[in-house]
């Protein structure tokens, strides 16, 4: 190998070091979320971590899904939120919960007045017949949500992934 191909694998080399090291001199640590090993989450263990005994109710959210989904790997999903999205009344957050999948908290979108309405469309993995939740948080601190069983007859997610 020549001076210059020795140069550019040296450079390589520390590109990657410092994009590896780059979390651990801003002093941020990642955390992986809890994984569940395909046992059913009852309502409160999926929301509760994320609620922390605030003000609930089951209004204002509609999910759009099939009943009856094919394939577990691309369910479209969609959720609406009933809101002004003004300054002073909007949703803040849109976190989609599985009962099943290994990890609990599929997505979490973050929404504003800026956003106009509040709406998410997405596809999600699903790990068997299971309880979709979408649970809204709005800027007065309470939060919404609907529950939505989908029906999964070829899963994904079995590998944990």
């Amino acid at each position: 190998m020549n001076a210059e191909g020795m140069l550019r694998r040296k450079r390589l080399q520390s590109l990657l070091l410092a994009g590896i090291s780059w979390p651990c001199f801003m002093g941020q640590v990642a955390y992986a979320q809890r994984m569940n090993s395909g046992s059913l989450l009852s309502f409160d263990d999926m929301v509760q971590p994320i609620v922390q005994g605030a003000k609930i109710f089951k209004k204002d959210v509609q999910i759009e899904a099939p009943i009856l989904a094919d394939n577990g790997s691309l369910v479209p999903l969609q959720v609406t939120v009933q809101s002004a999205m003004t300054a002073q009344d909007h949703v803040t957050h849109v976190y989609l919960l599985s009962q099943r999948n290994p990890v609990t908290q599929m997505a979490v979108f973050h929404l504003g007045p800026w956003n106009g309405r509040a709406i998410v469309s997405t596809r999600v993995r699903l790990a068997g017949t299971q309880e979709l939740v979408a649970l809204a948080r709005l800027s007065n601190g309470e939060f919404r949500y609907k529950q939505m069983e989908i029906i999964v007859t070829e899963s994904a997610c079995v590998d944990a992934s």
